[in-house]
């Protein structure tokens, strides 16, 4: 198939972040693109050839958005699985398939898959709401970590239980409790794979997290671990990958615990914050190399070019409304500095509205530039 400058159309469930820099590289390669997102303002809408506007969980406007392309992929899992397996049932070529999300869609069903397949995972126990989690709450040990298995993301639908009234506010829907493991840091590997089998893993990374928002605040590529962990980390998520039998690329997030044992939090099935600072720091970037890999072409060279950092920008607290990225021109006139903003009018506490990739030779210098960073770039509102 002729993917470039052609009749060839390529779909992209979610129009967010994660799409709007995918597109980036089907400009330029120019491939034709279609995006579907519920919302009219979605940061992909002004970088697509044809844009709809749609629930991505209702079965007849996904379907009939995919009858419209030639290849399927997404940016988010939270995607009508119905009308995804009818799609690849008529012959649509969907990357990752439905049978892949299906596994990773379910926080529950998704650690299961691990157990089941002897990933190292936290031990955990599955309720089928809150109820039943407090019916049960004399056999849990305190503290846990209690995450819902649907509709959670960015730190939200995750919270620690460090005693019983901490329940009280949360919702009463289907959920597992995780057990609370200790841990040096925590870990993300990408993995990318093309239907012909070619498979490529780009370096471990090292994400630090905001302790409030418990969302990424500094993604740090290479992660500043032994060789040893690091080799035992990237074997970890190819083995993942090779379960899930995906196409595309899939984010391993990982812990490493205090006697350096690797254990598998979740996975994402598509472009992820922790490689975000590959589209500077990387031979080839996270979003080119997913394209390539559903095009079934070679996969790029995943090796960084040198040391990268990504500092998350989200919305300062008691800021919301009209976004203003304050200062955003003094970080502009530093060296090895890029900034990227989403495209998200709209700013409220903690939102994602961009990021900042800090690439140096040295990597205790690009740290100490991403700390500048964080302290002098601030999104807040009119």
């Amino acid at each position: 198939m002729n993917y470039f400058s052609s009749d060839f159309k390529l779909g992209i469930l979610g129009g967010g972040q994660l799409g709007k820099m995918l597109l980036f590289d089907t400009r330029k390669f120019d491939i034709q693109t279609y995006v579907l997102d519920p919302s009219d303002e979605a940061p992909s809408k002004f970088a697509c050839n044809k844009f709809f506007q749609g629930d991505l969980m209702d079965y007849e406007t996904v379907y009939n958005f995919g009858k419209q392309v030639d290849v399927l992929t997404f940016e988010i899992e939270l995607v009508n699985l119905e009308a995804l397996t009818q799609l690849e049932n008529e012959g649509l070529k969907i990357y990752p398939s439905p049978k892949t999300l299906k596994g990773i869609q379910n926080k529950g069903i998704q650690k299961q898959f691990y157990a089941d397949h002897a990933i190292p995972t936290a031990p955990f126990e599955r309720f089928e709401n809150l109820d039943g989690l407090k019916a049960k709450i004399q056999n849990l040990k305190l503290p846990f970590v209690w995450k819902c298995t649907e509709f959670g993301y960015d730190g939200n639908g995750v919270k620690v239980i460090r005693q019983v009234s901490d329940l009280d506010s949360l919702p009463n829907v289907e959920c597992i409790a995780e057990t609370m493991i200790p841990f040096k840091n925590e870990l993300a590997v990408i993995v990318c794979r093309n239907p012909s089998g070619e498979i490529k893993t780009y370096p471990v990374v090292e994400m630090e997290f905001h302790p409030e928002a418990n969302q990424v605040e500094y993604v740090i590529c290479p992660a500043r671990i032994d060789e040893k962990v690091a080799e035992k980390a990237r074997a970890i998520a190819l083995n993942v990958s090779e379960k899930f039998d995906h196409v595309g690329l899939l984010a391993v997030e990982m812990f490493q615990t205090n006697d350096d044992a690797i254990l598998v939090n979740e996975v994402a099935p598509r472009p992820h914050n922790s490689g975000h600072y590959s589209i500077e720091a990387s031979y080839t970037s996270q979003f080119e190399n997913h394209l390539r890999a559903i095009l079934d072409l070679p996969l790029g060279n995943t090796d960084s070019k040198v040391a990268g950092i990504m500092v998350n920008l989200v919305g300062a607290e008691g800021f919301s409304g009209d976004v203003v990225y304050e200062n955003i021109e003094t970080i502009l006139r530093w060296n090895g500095v890029t900034p990227h903003i989403y495209g998200k009018r709209q700013t409220r506490p903690f939102r994602k509205m961009g990021h900042v990739t800090i690439v140096n030779e040295d990597m205790t210098e690009a740290r100490r530039i991403a700390e500048d960073v964080k302290n002098t770039i601030k999104v807040i509102s009119n």
